[in-house]
């Protein structure tokens, strides 16, 4: 029966424990999006997790929706990443980078004038997020066949990056309604050539980049990051357990090292289902998780791992507290967002043998 401190292997990626640090932006690289030394030790402070995934970080300048994310597409970019990767390694901690692209998440003021990207042309509703003064999203333009096999090559040239970074592998952002999840759901890929139409062509885009990152890394240390309730940025699939299910099988057939999915734990969760189809590849679980329900969801092998997000931001030893069912950090809600200061981000401090009960939300 496997528990929170059982060791895992996740392809080629050998877990110390079962508790993984989900990727959490926090928009406190520089202008540039080189990462800083605070990041660093932000990260270290965080490596008795069994994997940290690294914050979302974009493949290319066109790729960004949101100020100071970091980027993985500059060399400034790849030594301020091994910083990083350095020093979770001197805790003997392990870090894939999530490679990401927003697509139609973004706003011409992010992007020079130039108008957002997308699988078709479906506008988002609400606004941009911390942009000032307010932003209504724009109809983004759709991507013509040679700029998809561009972005499928940034997606590559980023992977290798990450490994000159030192990072042990990567992460597709492949969720959240960001790019590739604008092609794969139904909701906002309304095209007519082989990348839309079919959940075979809708999930084109998906596996290409897969094999991409593939190239690169080998199976083994690849991850995909996917969100089939649909729930972010105003997506929806006509039906979440074919497009997925089948997203998933071929993820299988690929043995890539692991499948991460935001999934509630309700009646309507299709994550089961989904690590049925998957053929083997490791589940990490992920959303609003009680200390509880990651000790269920390991017992009862429905998850190989379990993730925490904001948990994480508060706790740089939540890893321990888990194990100890310790009293949490207050998440501070000042400077979560876009700051230089340490306060609420690396100043918060570690568990003092002060041990709390009950259940709480993590």
């Amino acid at each position: 029966m496997a528990e929170l401190n059982t060791p895992l292997i996740l392809g080629d990626l050998h877990l110390k424990n079962r508790v993984v640090m989900a990727p959490l932006t926090r928009s406190r690289a520089t202008t540039d999006r080189v990462p800083t030394p605070m990041m660093a030790e932000y990260y270290a402070q965080r490596a008795s997790a069994g994997l940290i995934i690294s914050e979302a970080t974009v493949i290319s300048e066109a790729a960004n929706g949101y100020l100071q994310t970091p980027g993985l597409f500059t060399d400034a970019q790849v030594q301020g990443w091994k910083l990083v990767t350095q020093a979770v390694h001197e805790q003997q901690g392990l870090i894939v980078a999530q490679l990401w692209h927003v697509g139609r998440v973004s706003h011409p003021d992010l992007l020079d004038g130039d108008t957002p990207v997308s699988a078709s042309a479906v506008q988002q509703a609400g606004y941009v997020s911390l942009l000032r003064p307010k932003r209504e999203y724009v109809v983004p333009r759709p991507l013509e066949i040679a700029e998809i096999k561009s972005i499928v090559e940034q997606y590559k040239q980023s992977a290798i990056k990450a490994k000159e970074a030192g990072f042990d592998g990567v992460e597709l952002h492949a969720a959240n309604g960001y790019l590739i999840d604008q092609f794969l759901q139904s909701k906002t890929n309304l095209r007519e050539d082989e990348y839309g139409g079919s959940v075979e062509n809708r999930a084109r885009l998906l596996l290409e980049v897969v094999d991409a990152l593939i190239e690169v890394w080998g199976a083994g240390r690849v991850g995909v990051h996917l969100a089939p309730r649909g729930d972010e940025h105003d997506m929806g699939d006509h039906d979440p357990r074919e497009t997925f299910g089948y997203a998933l099988e071929q993820l299988g057939q690929r043995k890539i090292a692991f499948f991460f999915t935001r999934e509630y734990l309700a009646d309507d969760s299709i994550s089961d289902y989904l690590k049925q189809r998957s053929n083997g590849v490791p589940y990490i679980a992920n959303m609003r998780l009680s200390r509880e329900d990651a000790v269920d969801l390991l017992a009862s092998g429905k998850a190989d791992a379990v993730s925490f997000g904001k948990a994480y931001i508060a706790n740089p030893d939540l890893f321990e507290r888990l194990l100890a069912n310790a009293a949490l950090n207050e998440l501070q809600l000042e400077n979560m967002i876009g700051t230089d200061v340490a306060e609420g981000y690396i100043d918060y401090p570690s568990m003092k043998n002060k041990f709390g009960s009950g259940r709480s939300t993590y």
